[in-house]
């Protein structure tokens, strides 16, 4: 009989874990997909729109010989300074005409990759640590097991017309072999630097909102409530963590198509030369499609995870 209760215990344990799991990953997920155009968008103004930078890397890949570098290199400066001038709206009707439609979602398949264990570790964590610092190291845990998905997804997304990484495996192997096993994890350190914070704000902001404002109109929907409390937390946590948002991002095409390194003294040293180079304004670059993708985005995680919550919730009271 004792046996029998540890083994009931024990499987109940494992689904109370998935039941945990579950939602998180399912709506990190869900709305990272429905996001999808922006995030891209957001991705290429981040790398893309700036001079002297990586971006001719992605311009020089399969060349092979020196003056057609020096054309593609010429080039860039002028495709740089159009795309600074451009607005979003024109930028993503270049993406329309010249790769097509599907691709704003370029990229997404190892975007859902990433944001299943992403999203199901950050929730989980968050339920288990239960102390104020519960985002920050739920953000941690999840950023530090998944981070070659992220690099390869920030990858993928900045190619435009010249596809040197045809997937996510390719790319995985790509890396490896070209930078080394460290190469997937590349912008780390201002990814742990950044994501903290990031997650401890949006789920502080979160719960402060959601009770707030359940305390004084209980008659709002849960939906409501949470789309609209994901979004406040989404753009507070954006407006803090964003520059070393950038900074990963350009530390994370350091070196892409086997090109040699521009950022080489980490990350103090890469936000030095952001600024010297493009001002202060440059650490927010990208900043306007990241708050057009985060209202949307944040606030159709949390209203997932809490409508599949309390799926899990019925289904487990009917057991």
């Amino acid at each position: 009989m004792q046996t029998e209760g540890v083994v009931e215990s024990g499987g109940s344990l494992v689904v109370e874990t998935v039941s945990q799991l579950i939602p998180g990953g399912v709506a990190g997920a869900v709305s990272k997909t429905c996001t999808a155009p922006l995030a891209r968008l957001t991705i290429l103004f981040q790398v893309f729109i700036y001079q002297n930078s990586i971006l001719c890397f992605f311009f020089s890949f399969g060349l092979t010989n020196g003056s057609s570098v020096a054309l593609q290199v010429q080039g860039m400066h002028s495709d740089a300074s159009t795309l600074r001038k451009s607005m979003l709206w024109r930028e993503a009707s270049r993406i329309v005409n010249e790769e097509g439609f599907r691709a704003f979602w370029k990229g997404n398949l190892v975007t859902v990759a990433h944001r299943l264990p992403y999203s199901s570790i950050s929730f989980y964590a968050v339920e288990h640590y239960k102390n104020v610092a519960s985002g920050g190291l739920a953000g941690i845990t999840a950023a530090s097991v998944t981070h070659p998905l992220d690099l390869v997804r920030t990858r993928l997304s900045a190619q435009r017309n010249v596809m040197y990484y045809r997937g996510i495996s390719h790319a995985l192997r790509t890396i490896s072999r070209e930078e080394g096993i460290f190469g997937l994890y590349k912008g780390l350190g201002a990814c742990l630097l950044g994501v903290g914070p990031n997650l401890a704000i949006s789920f502080s902001v979160y719960d402060t909102a959601r009770s707030y404002w359940q305390l004084h109109r209980q008659e709002d929907s849960t939906a409501l409530v949470s789309l609209a409390c994901g979004s406040l937390s989404g753009i507070a946590s954006s407006t803090v963590t964003f520059p070393l948002d950038l900074v990963r991002r350009r530390m994370q095409l350091e070196g892409a198509g086997g090109r040699a390194r521009v950022y080489k003294t980490g990350i103090l040293g890469t936000f030095r030369q952001i600024i010297k180079a493009e001002g202060f304004r440059g650490i927010y670059r990208g900043i306007l499609p990241e708050y057009y993708k985060v209202v949307p985005s944040i606030g159709i995680l949390f209203m997932t995870c809490e409508k599949l919550k309390q799926v899990f919730s019925k289904l487990d009271a009917c057991r």
